[in-house]
């Protein structure tokens, strides 16, 4: 994700200036164009677990946290690899936190890395991750409000979250709509309104979001709106259709 661009530059606000990891460089450019050379992922993800081993920097368990999220996303082949690779994401975003309590960009890792697990573990079955995903999402507004990937974060929370639990439709759509405020070619985001909009019964409104996200022409990340957002926005519109 260009998550990460975002992230270094919340870092360097907090950790002292010192030289940058070329591996940290190298994720950092390759994570908007990882559908380039998807193998290049797990590459990246060893690398940086060794680094990790040698160099314990913050910045460095915060990359190994998003290539982890990367490779469960589109490289891991079964359920079991999946939860593996987000839950090692958690972990080095734990790291990251431990040594830079005051990274929005850590805690955003955690949260999304955690969320993703549950998502894939199923959501009734993870409810007491809520707790800590939510805690990492409300930390990270309130150390940088101007940090985009935290409102997808909150908005796709209360999106999946049953409503007995805490899920709320309302609080997701103006999480989402407030990042697509900070910035509006977060095309996920878009499509995580989308999907709101869609679960609460307005399907002219979502029609609508979709279709920016396929017409988008400089997406915050462009390897995630090919990989990712382009098909689940084309899904989406077919279901519309299906039900018109």
């Amino acid at each position: 994700m260009r998550a990460l661009a975002v992230a270094l530059a919340v870092m360097a606000t907090v950790i002292p200036a010192r030289a940058e990891s070329p591996l940290v460089t190298e994720l950092r450019a390759f994570s908007t164009r990882y559908h380039e050379n998807l193998p290049h992922i797990d590459e990246l993800r060893a690398a940086l677990e060794k680094a990790a081993q040698s160099d314990p920097r913050p910045e460095i368990f915060l990359a190994l946290s998003e290539a982890c999220f990367m490779y469960g996303d589109v490289r891991a082949r079964t359920t079991e690899e999946k939860l593996e690779a987000y839950d090692r994401g958690r972990q080095a975003a734990q790291r990251a936190i431990e040594l830079a309590p005051k990274s929005a960009a850590a805690r955003f890792w955690y949260g999304t890395n955690a969320g993703r697990w549950g998502q894939t573990k199923g959501v009734l079955r993870s409810l007491f991750l809520l707790p800590a995903v939510k805690e990492a999402m409300q930390t990270a507004l309130e150390l940088d409000p101007s940090f985009a990937p935290a409102y997808a974060l909150g908005g796709t929370i209360y999106y999946e979250v049953p409503g007995f639990a805490g899920g709320d439709l309302d609080r997701s759509e103006a999480l989402f709509r407030k990042g697509l405020e900070i910035d509006p070619h977060y095309t996920n985001m878009r499509l995580g309104l989308a999907r709101t909009l869609l679960k609460k019964g307005r399907g002219a409104d979502a029609k609508r979001e979709l279709e920016a996200v396929l017409e988008e022409k400089a997406p915050f990340n462009l390897a995630d709106w090919t990989m990712k957002d382009v098909p689940d926005a084309k899904a989406l519109l077919a279901r519309i259709k299906a039900r018109s």
